[in-house]
């Protein structure tokens, strides 16, 4: 009867190889534990960017809409990419042109690209709803173990709440700078009569002043013609510390 031993490569997907009528045990499992250490150690070291872009693009494959991205294509780059390979994905999620690729090749990893997905998207590295779809992609790729497919679900609808709070905050900071951009504005021309100057504390002085500067192109820290530099001083003489018809400094 003959013998089945069984070998799991080190990644993201369950492939295995099959050995049959093994007749010497101990040198099919030396040779097996070569071979198993040497794969370990190819998924060990990451690829260059170049090679990881081309192993996307060559990944497409045509569909109902010409050239594009599916389970074919999930196939083949979790066969050609390793989980020490996702860094270089993250880096290539600034090339908008590999978005919807860098998606399929990330959830290509199953486990390993969750967290990192998910730190993409909170970082702002990635869309949120890109990091969604990878976790769609996951749930539903069958390479991927049925406890990688209920984390990514999971993930899935943690996205969201946090692609919620995400949009809360940036659409409450776009109401206070509109806020802030109307009280500078109008102190701004506060400034314009002397009386009405003369109520604004020191700290709208300096709002209306840096944006002032900013408004003409030129930063206080910034590089400046000594022309700048005696501008940028009768300014804050005059809109920072209210002195009328300054002297130039000598």
């Amino acid at each position: 009867m003959a013998n089945i031993l069984t070998l799991r490569f080190c990644g993201p997907s369950d492939y295995h190889i099959v050995m049959t009528r093994v007749r010497d045990k101990t040198l099919c499992l030396v040779a097996l534990g070569l071979l198993f250490a040497a794969v370990c150690l190819a998924d060990d070291t990451p690829k260059s960017p170049a090679e990881v872009r081309r192993i996307i693009l060559h990944s497409q494959h045509l569909g109902a809409h010409g050239m594009g991205y599916n389970t074919e294509s999930l196939d083949e780059v979790s066969r050609k990419l390793a989980p020490a390979d996702i860094p270089v994905l993250i880096e290539l999620l600034s090339d908008r042109r590999l978005r919807v690729g860098v998606s399929f090749a990330l959830a290509s990893q199953c486990d390993a690209a969750i967290a990192p997905a998910r730190d993409a998207a909170v970082q702002h590295k990635m869309d949120f709803m890109d990091a969604q779809d990878v976790m769609e992609l996951i749930s539903g790729f069958a390479a991927c173990s049925p406890e990688s497919q209920s984390k990514a679900a999971a993930m899935r609808a943690e996205l969201n709440t946090l692609r919620e709070a995400d949009q809360a905050r940036i659409a409450e900071e776009s109401k206070k700078r509109e806020a802030d951009d109307a009280r500078i504005q109008e102190n701004g021309l506060k400034m314009l009569d002397p009386k009405q100057a003369a109520t604004l504390t020191r700290k709208e002085r300096e709002e209306v002043y840096h944006r002032s500067l900013k408004a003409i192109g030129l930063d206080e820290d910034g590089p400046l013609t000594p022309q700048q530099k005696d501008m940028v001083d009768r300014m804050y003489r005059t809109m920072v510390l209210g002195e009328r018809g300054a002297p130039k400094p000598q």
